[in-house]
């Protein structure tokens, strides 16, 4: 994506380099001001204080613009509050200009950037809960399209498991599970791992 503004909110002098090479016209500032004229903004989570506080301030400010956590010091713990907060991505503060860029461009799409094992860790959660609140549709509610082995691992992604995992589940390639994922995001029109667990745990219905 090209013209795309960039404002980080930290407390550092000046742009660190990685940020500065992922995108070489972003902004430096302390807050967010009033009616920021960017189209993404990155907050640099403190290692004390209250994150949640911080970011529900930032998410006010930007309004609808997607806001995106990073921390010098990840956990799931420090994930799990950010993404509570409202915001669409979580990452390494020093995290490589191309990981950065990816994480951008999934906000701007629409989509959540979390780690793998927090994203692994909310499939879980959502499943779980999903089990006790929602009744699972039926396999013709949302599975017409797909083939028995795209059903089968779409069923266990949705458990929170990742794609070894389901690869030593299903004993097939893990390359085999990524080409199914691809396949079954493509014929239900899903963007993530996310939307397939709430799809197939029936927390929203099929499009």
């Amino acid at each position: 994506m090209t013209n795309i503004r960039h404002l980080f909110i930290a407390p550092e002098a000046q742009l660190r380099a990685s940020w500065r090479e992922a995108f070489p016209e972003a902004a430096l500032c302390d807050r967010v001001p009033a009616n920021p004229a960017t189209d993404v903004i990155w907050v640099l989570l403190p290692e004390e204080g209250d994150i949640v506080k911080l970011l529900s301030d930032c998410r006010f400010a930007a309004g609808k613009l997607p806001v995106i956590a990073i921390s010098d010091l990840p956990s799931d713990q420090q994930g799990l509050i950010a993404l509570g907060a409202g915001v669409v991505g979580y990452c390494n503060g020093h995290a490589a200009p191309a990981v950065l860029r990816q994480v951008a461009n999934t906000a701007l799409e629409g989509g959540l950037w979390v780690g793998r094992w927090l994203l692994q860790r909310l499939l879980s959660g959502i499943a779980r809960a999903a089990a006790v609140k929602f009744t699972p549709p039926a396999l013709s509610e949302w599975a017409s399209s797909l083939t028995a082995s795209e059903i089968a691992v779409a069923r266990i992604a949705a458990g929170g498991l990742g794609n070894k995992e389901i690869a030593d589940r299903l004993n097939i390639a893990e390359h085999m599970v990524k080409a199914q994922l691809e396949s079954v995001f493509g014929k239900l029109k899903l963007r993530d791992r996310l939307h397939l667990t709430l799809l197939v745990n029936g927390v929203v219905k099929p499009r």
